[in-house]
């Protein structure tokens, strides 16, 4: 008996649909997951697998809840403490507000190296923390003898180091390893020969690799390949072999076809945690500067816990004497398993680390591996992506003092919520942390996770004199409570921060927080985030997810020379880049890849995949339901009808007259006028578009050089003959009828969209024949799209006697309603409409058609994401803002780009800021500018003086923005400007001292340059 598949909630789910898929949903939906050890690891892996959606998540724990706690776990509160609640007790209503789809229950049961573990015999996944080794290996091993096996996942955070262990058994079956799009490409020649030899189109790059499978359609001649399946050799870019073509069934390649990518399984074996223990792990290598970490790492995790075996307590705090003991057992630990060969290698000072920040743990560390570990349960739940191979460790020693400080009292604990971080850091970087100033841009999904922890390093306190500022004008929907944690149902349509703040400051009371509902634009510049707002921060940090507000906040910090905490994400893969003033680029200093624009003629007239019908269907949307109404308003707000058919009569143009004039012709006054209006759309879009291209270009037409026309990846059309009975004819009926109801203010009801009604009034409907005519159909692809034409004089009369008719019709012309287009909104009709006209335009040029899930991801331009790497990432943010304020040496910070699907965690030190040399040997940077003061009675010709004498450079030209100050070569008119004022040239603002000036320096016998930015100081 077949099972129905869970019915998954898109307006929660909608952006990790697009990372996971459906198929993984519902494997995540039917699982039950085991996760012991409740502090900060623990409770960041559970928080991101009930956020994700699984069936069952068991939450166990035989800790009480200390004040120590409180620095890392953020579901623990003071009350927690005082009344020694367990831990997973104490957490678990706040977990299970996360998710309603979610079972969230704790489990008391014992848990030790003879403890019988039938109990787990529920559950597909088991993710073991803060356990001793010899525990871990025995629950390994019998998850590894069970039929299937559960899938084991070890993890830990201790001090500034973590690390972490998966195991999924044999025969482990990855079903799709990267989560990519399979990739398509339109070919040009297939070679016959052995093996055959494929050209993609136009030198397109395929961006295959070998050992890839393809399958190919649409291929003429060579029509053996169409629906098979073939492994590939890359040969170049543009080139790649198949299997030898030269048999009879492969006939001679005529044109046309496309290449596709096929996802293929595959499946991994694991070895037991004992295997690994036994021999040379599997490491995963993270940190570039740190090729050897992962090894002596390793040593350090295994020294770590014999010590704790041997002596039944962590190394103490800063222990001198009980580092050497650990270095010792390290060295003992690689005689006895050979980990590392080279001796010369073994870095004794990470082991000392290690020892002295053991009995504390780094929160960034817990959120970092939280995201990476919650992301392995979920493929070992799904085989959605490709698992860890089999250890990953991970640590930020550059956030520790360089010297062992001889002082190792102020890194003792206090019995206070900071102890964990007091261990690793010191109480003087605490200090300094309770102290900042901040600024975050953006509260939501890296933006929670970011103030979740600052609030747990103590951040901005109002006692020390910190401050935090965060702004986001956005409200919250329900879409975002998948990944945005600290937003719960009862906060949608509320403000992002102030309810981002709230909740932060409910983790850490002590957080001082002003929470602003404000864009950061170039229209808040003067009067809300000044220079001088900026220069009050300490640090800036992004949490946005848009490229221009990343770029302006990126020139703010750079004009303001501020450092800047910049992070994003997009699905599996994730980004931080430090950016610190006079030591690093900027993030203008790269160039992200430009996408390519889809030519006019193409989105018009010849698609030739399903993206280019849905952006052209996005775009019909937006010019009859949203822009066609706002220029109807907008005319005859301006124009009275009588006054307009006056004005057009006489030959006078008016603004919007044609566009107008028409829509005021056909004013529906019921439904039965919009289904109607509905059917003629449908003939016009999909029947008389194509004929009127075939009409124009007859499919034997041919170009100059005597090729086709119609040739891949031009599709001739077909048109579309209307079907009462095709749901997608209807639907596209009911969809437009919808969106023209609402634009008109027609009050319609579920009854009116039935078939039976719509099929009555379609029966009545007298549908325009087919007129061909001799419009000139764009067909350069350089071309862009052309301006709206002046009308002619006729073409005026026209529209004057619509008007004219309208006027005996209906008299008046009330407003239309402008539709804003919201994807996430089921009921309004939108995305209804944008999926029948996408896939019927993609039918009539004989493309596949798209569910409605993709149409939706690329019409709504909807960013894919999950919690898991969001986490992640900001975990790493956060790390590195300890070290901005620790204010380390450029080779100490960190870049990190990382990819859970693969995964691939690459972490790097930013790029230097680069330099600038003028003639006369003036060095600059990006950071750099140049200040000049002046007085009241300062002159231009003072002002090119004191450049000349304060840098050594003669001043060519001088402008403040689009204002030109001083450009000789315009004329004698700048040069009568030497003498007069600067106050009375450049453009003051109120309140602002300054002014900032673009200066150009001549050179002899070579072009000018330009130096950094001049500040004048009025």
């Amino acid at each position: 008996m077949s099972v129905e598949p869970m019915e998954i909630d898109d307006a929660l789910y909608s952006r990790q649909r697009y990372v996971l898929g459906d198929k993984a949903m519902q494997r995540m939906a039917e699982s039950n997951i085991f996760i012991s050890g409740v502090g900060g690891i623990g409770i960041e892996i559970a928080k991101n697998i009930v956020l994700a959606g699984v069936k069952l998540v068991t939450i166990h724990d035989d800790h009480v809840a200390t004040e120590f706690d409180l620095g890392t776990q953020f579901f623990l509160r003071s009350d927690d403490v005082i009344n020694s609640r367990n831990r997973a007790v104490a957490s678990v209503g706040r977990l299970a507000e996360l998710n309603p789809y979610v079972d969230v229950k704790t489990s008391s049961a014992i848990l030790t190296i003879d403890s019988a573990l039938e109990f787990l015999d529920q559950y597909q996944c088991v993710v073991l923390s803060e356990k001793p080794l010899s525990l871990l290996m025995r629950v390994n091993e019998y998850c590894r003898s069970k039929n299937p096996p559960i899938k084991f996942i070890a993890v830990d955070v201790r001090g500034v180091f973590c690390w972490c262990f998966s195991d999924f058994g044999e025969d482990f079956e990855v079903v799709d390893s990267n989560g990519e799009e399979p990739r398509e490409v339109f070919i040009s020649d297939v070679r016959k020969g052995n093996p055959g030899i494929v050209t993609t189109l136009e030198n397109k790059i395929h961006g295959f690799q070998s050992g890839d499978v393809v399958t190919f359609k649409e291929v003429k001649g060579m029509t053996a390949l169409n629906g098979k399946e073939f492994q590939i050799e890359v040969i170049s870019p543009y080139i790649f072999s198949i299997c030898d073509t030269t048999g009879d069934e492969f006939l001679a390649y005529e044109g046309g076809g496309l290449a596709l990518q096929v996802k293929t399984s595959k499946c991994l074996n694991f070895r037991s945690l004992q295997a690994e223990l036994c021999r040379s792990p599997s490491l995963v290598v993270t940190d570039l500067t740190k090729f050897n970490s992962p090894a002596v790492l390793h040593l350090g995790m295994l020294a770590l816990d014999r010590f704790h075996e041997l002596r039944g307590v962590m190394p103490k705090v800063w222990d001198a004497l009980d580092a050497n003991d650990l270095v010792s057992i390290a060295k003992k630990i690689n005689q006895e398993l050979k980990i590392v060969d080279d001796e010369g290698l073994l870095d004794e000072d990470s082991w000392r680390h290690l020892s002295f920040t053991a009995q504390g743990c780094l929160a960034p560390l817990c959120a970092f591996m939280g995201g990476v570990v919650a992301q392995e349960a979920l493929k070992a739940l799904t085989g959605k992506f490709s698992p860890l191979s089999q250890w990953l460790h991970l640590d930020a020693r550059e956030v520790l003092p360089k010297d062992v400080p001889t002082d190792v009292q102020p890194f003792q604990p206090r019995r206070d919520r900071y102890d964990a971080l007091r261990i690793c850091v010191g109480e003087e970087m605490c200090r300094k942390l309770a102290e900042i100033k901040l600024f975050m841009v953006g509260c939501g999904a890296i933006g929670c996770e970011l103030l979740k922890n600052f609030s747990l390093l103590g951040c901005c306190q109002s006692a020390s004199g910190g401050k935090m500022t965060i702004t986001d004008n956005d409200l919250i929907e329900k879409s975002n409570l998948n990944r945005q944690f600290l937003f719960r149902p009862e906060h949608i349509r509320q403000p992002k921060s102030t309810t981002a703040a709230s909740a932060a400051a409910d983790i850490n009371p002590s957080l001082n927080i002003d929470a602003h509902q404000h864009k950061v634009c170039a229209q808040t510049e003067s009067a809300m985030y000044t220079d001088q707002f900026f220069e009050g921060n300490d640090v800036i940090v992004n949490a946005l997810d848009n490229l221009e507000a990343r770029r302006y906040m990126d020139s703010r910090c750079v004009t303001n020379q501020r450092p800047l905490l910049e992070s994003g994400t997009l699905g599996p893969k994730g980004h931080v880049q430090v950016i610190i003033p006079f030591l690093t680029e900027s993030y203008a200093s790269q160039n992200d890849p430009v996408d390519e624009d889809v030519p006019f003629c193409t989105l018009h007239s010849f698609p030739a995949v399903i993206d280019h019908c849905i952006e052209w269907a996005r775009d019909k949307f937006e010019t009859f339901f949203a822009q066609k109404p706002t220029l109807y308003n907008k005319f005859f707000a301006a124009h009275s009808a009588s006054d307009a058919i006056s004005n057009l009569t006489n030959g006078i143009p008016l603004e919007n007259a044609e566009s107008a004039s028409k829509m005021a012709a056909f004013l529906p006054e019921s439904m039965e006028c919009c289904i109607a209006a509905g059917r003629i759309k449908f003939e016009k879009f999909f029947n008389h578009r194509a004929k009127q291209l075939l009409h124009a270009f007859p499919l034997d037409t041919r170009m100059k050089d005597g090729s086709l026309f119609w040739q891949s990846p031009k599709r001739p059309p077909v048109p579309v003959e209307f079907q009462p009975t095709n749901a997608l004819h209807l639907q596209f009926v009911q969809a437009f009828a919808h969106l023209f109801a609402d634009m008109h203010r027609l009050k319609f009801s579920p009854e009116d969209f039935s078939d039976e009604k719509i099929l009555r009034v379609l029966s009545k409907v007298t549908v325009p024949k087919f007129e061909p005519k001799n419009k000139r159909i764009e067909i350069d692809e350089s071309a862009k799209k052309p301006e709206e034409e002046e009308l002619s004089g006729d073409e005026l009369r026209i529209a004057a006697n619509r008007l004219r008719q309208a006027v005996k019709k209906y008299r008046e012309f009330p407003s239309l309603v402008s539709a804003t287009f919201e994807k996430d909104d089921d009921s309004n009709g939108h995305i209804d409409f944008i999926v029948a006209t996408s896939n019927l335009r993609a039918t009539m040029y004989g493309i596949e058609t798209a569910d409605r899930l993709k149409i939706k991801r690329i019409a709504g331009r909807i960013v894919p994401a999950i919690a898991t790497t969001t986490a992640a990432v900001a975990g790493l943010v956060s790390v590195e803002l300890i070290k901005v304020v620790k204010k380390v040496q450029l080779e100490d910070f960190r870049n990190a780009f990382l990819n859970l699907a693969l995964p691939m965690f690459v972490l790097s030190e930013p790029g230097p800021v680069s330099k600038t040399v003028l003639s006369n040997g003036v060095e600059f940077s990006l950071w750099d500018r140049w200040e000049i003061h002046g007085t009241s009675k300062t002159t231009l010709k003072d002002f090119i003086h004191t450049i000349k004498v304060q840098y050594n450079v003669d001043a060519s030209m001088i402008v403040q923005g689009v204002k030109m100050i001083y450009v000789p070569i315009m004329g004698p008119s700048h040069m009568k400007r030497l003498p007069q004022l600067m106050t009375s040239l450049v453009k003051i603002t109120s309140g602002k001292p300054y002014v900032d000036l673009v200066v150009t320096y001549s050179v002899p016998g070579k072009e000018d340059e330009m130096g950094p930015p001049v500040r004048y100081y009025l």
